[in-house]
């Protein structure tokens, strides 16, 4: 066999599983996010892709080098699609926030940073006061939230849940490439 047949080949389809795996992870997380117009498009390019690499194999059934390099692309593309969709970020969580503290200063601090936040009376099992604060953020947004609940109230108990869908509620406003150069231009007067 030549060079082609035992690097080339074996490397493409190497390179097109890691690209239709990562592909497919990132079309099944839109899909159960409910954006079900970008996930069809997805689909078909990982389906194109996914046949590219396996007429490869087909057309030389004894070459082992070419399963290696399927099952190893496949594997690594499992991880790249697990990497941008955790780079993508895509989603919104809620999170119940805990505390036996006042709240004041970490909801003034969410409202002011455009969250909305609500808080509500709670009895836990001591029979001790507690506050709920109620808030739905951007998932790329979670660092800032988790962060600030431990600025302001590091014994603080937290949960996060995933949500499909957000209707209405207080998100902060997403600045434009525009508003950020308003904003330096402003400055600098």
């Amino acid at each position: 066999m030549d060079l082609f047949g035992l690097v080339i080949v074996p490397i493409l389809i190497f390179c097109a599983r890691i690209i239709d795996v990562s592909i497919g992870t990132i079309k099944l997380v839109f899909i159960t996010k409910g954006m079900k117009n970008i996930a069809p498009v997805l689909g078909f390019f990982e389906v194109l892709i996914w046949l590219l690499a396996i007429s490869q194999i087909m057309q030389n059934l004894t070459n082992f080098v070419n399963y290696i390099a399927y099952a190893g692309g496949f594997a690594a593309g499992t991880y790249v699609g697990l990497y941008l969709e955790e780079k993508l970020a895509v989603g919104n969580y809620i999170v119940r926030i805990i505390t036996k503290k006042k709240p004041d200063e970490l909801v003034k601090y969410l409202r002011e940073h455009g969250y909305g936040a609500t808080i509500v009376g709670a009895t836990g099992y001591s029979g001790k006061s507690n506050n709920i604060i109620l808030t739905v953020v951007k998932r790329r947004d979670m660092d800032k939230i988790v962060s600030s609940i431990k600025r302001f109230n590091p014994r603080a108990f937290y949960s996060v849940e995933e949500i499909k869908y957000v209707t209405k509620g207080m998100f902060p406003r997403e600045v434009s490439y525009k508003d950020n150069l308003r904003r330096i231009i402003k400055k600098k007067k």
